[in-house]
């Protein structure tokens, strides 16, 4: 019976230093050389549209500028109406609810609240002209802005609190002869100020990185790789890969680090083998928020103060805004740890009209699922943010109050800071009763961190993990790991394994040496 054992166990061993010799042996992750001549021809766009007579004629209007779009791109524009930029919502399977629509025409988060009520100035993000309260045609291509992201003139820029047109002082016949591949200003203009200011939303998209350096972002660094957005975010009849998570509940079409770096980027096995359970993320972004500061906490329920009957402003020493008459308190936070969270690439959203089941704890307004047991579920890196926003306590949902207006009298709380007037109007455009009675409850919402990828001689090490002090995974119970945690039986065989190592190799020892002796005597 020894002998089966001991030939069994001798045989394990064999296959597994076999595995382990072809996996090493079969290594071969992209060269960093090879990646930087994929991306080195950023003259994507050969074609001189200044030379095209309908470009050249005078444009009253932007809309003008969308029909000399499509009179070439003669598809195109079905491409853009079918897309969720335009949208601002997608069909999502929703665990609980099936099918939704889910976008930002019915979900929640708890910065501005919503766009609902609020197109006007909302819609300064949105790839469309002439969004307001009265509606907007999503089936009208010519109110497509197809400069906002084609634009590389440098000089395109959306009015504030137009419905999403542009600032009547742009010379656009200039911007349209100069159309070509989106660049990170064309992208970064709208998602890296989302939210109401520079970096107020994400934490890892601010204004730094439309010229990023190396310690910034090693991907988009100007010195490096110079990737632009839509690199990594590939599109395909203008669909854009990797949806925001705020806004997405299906692992579909995301963007990953393994599209370049495949699932086994390292030379060291025992790294790469954390990969099956933790993302690139996790190690190559320690920090975030290392340029500019990212909003951690907003109290709108102290918003509506006056100074003299007036709204003011108070700001910390690095001009973040720390109080704002129309939008409440807030906190800061720069160059952040991040949080820990499992995620497996699917969600749940709350959505206008979701009944509150429990005031005594912070609302998830996008819960991301995923566990240590879940088979595809990977650590990533999060920025939480925490909020106090407004809610009915009769009906035991959020409010979406009426925040926008240009003119004072109209129950905007941005103008007339009267919150039942705010709520009343903002209710009754989405069509949900409102009791008349309002309350603050505190909500959370995770951003997974993406971006900011650090160099890799500053990435975490092992003890940033393994430690039994200060482990970035402290929150993480579900699973042991080794140096962070302690189980005494496993602790136990640990030691006796030790010890019979060295009992085994003291034996070996003997044996050979008692042999070499009794030689030595004949």
């Amino acid at each position: 019976m020894k002998k089966i054992i001991l030939t069994i166990t001798f045989l394990v061993l064999i296959v597994i230093s076999f595995i382990i010799v072809i996996r090493s042996s079969t290594y071969n992750p992209p060269k960093t050389k090879d990646i930087l001549e994929k991306y080195s021809d950023k003259d994507h766009s050969k074609t001189d549209h200044s030379q095209f007579a309908i470009l050249n004629k005078e444009f009253k209007n932007p809309q003008n500028v969308t029909e000399a779009c499509i009179t070439c791109h003669t598809e195109r524009h079905k491409e853009v109406m079918n897309s969720s930029h335009w949208n601002w919502e997608r069909p999502e399977y929703i665990e609980g609810k099936g099918i939704v629509y889910l976008g930002k025409k019915n979900a929640v988060n708890n910065f501005c609240i919503g766009t609902q009520t609020n197109e006007e100035a909302c819609a300064k993000c949105h790839i469309g002209y002439g969004m307001n309260e009265s509606g907007f045609a999503f089936t009208d291509p010519e109110n497509i802005d197809c400069m906002i992201c084609h634009d590389n003139s440098g000089t395109y820029v959306k009015g504030n609190n137009l419905g999403g047109y542009p600032d009547p002082a742009l010379n656009l016949n200039e911007i349209a002869q100069h159309i070509g591949r989106p660049t990170r200003d064309n992208c970064g203009v709208c998602h890296f100020f989302g939210g109401g200011g520079n970096n107020v939303k994400h934490g890892d998209l601010d204004m730094a990185m439309f010229q990023p350096n190396r310690e910034l972002d090693v991907h988009m660094a100007v010195e490096g790789a110079d990737l632009v957005c839509v690199d990594c975010h590939t599109t395909e009849n203008h669909q854009i890969s990797g949806k925001i998570y705020s806004l997405a509940s299906m692992n579909m079409n995301r963007s990953s680090c393994e599209q370049c770096h495949t699932d086994r980027p390292h030379e060291n096995e025992i790294i790469n083998e954390h990969t099956l359970k933790v993302a690139c993320q996790t190690c190559h972004i320690p920090t975030y928020a290392k340029a500019n500061s990212t909003k951690m906490y907003w109290d709108w329920s102290t918003a509506g103060k006056l100074k003299d009957g007036k709204p003011y402003s108070e700001e910390d020493s690095l001009g973040n805004h720390t109080y704002l008459s129309i939008k409440g308190s807030f906190e800061w936070g720069n160059d952040l740890e991040p949080d820990y969270i499992w995620f497996n690439g699917t969600a749940d959203h709350y959505l206008l009209g979701d009944k509150i089941k429990d005031t005594t704890q912070a609302l998830v307004l996008n819960q991301l699922y995923g566990s240590y047991q879940d088979r595809t579920a990977k650590i990533i890196p999060v920025k939480i943010h925490m909020a106090k926003q407004i809610y009915d306590p009769i009906n035991m949902y959020l409010i979406q109050p009426h925040l926008y207006s240009s003119h004072e009298g109209e129950g905007a709380f941005w103008k007339d800071f009267d919150w039942d007037k705010a709520n009343k109007i903002g209710m009754e455009k989405i069509g949900l009763p409102y009791s008349g009675k309002y309350s603050f409850i505190e909500t959370m919402m995770y951003w997974p961190v993406n971006h900011q990828v650090s160099p890799k001689e500053e990435s975490l090490q092992c003890t940033d993990c393994h430690t039994r002090e200060n482990s970035r995974l402290a929150d993480l119970t579900d699973f042991y790991m080794p140096g962070r945690d302690y189980n005494s039986l496993v602790d136990s065989l640990g030691k006796l394994l030790i010890l019979f190592s060295f009992i085994g190799i003291l034996i070996h020892s003997s044996v050979r040496i008692f042999i070499r002796m009794k030689k030595a005597g004949k």
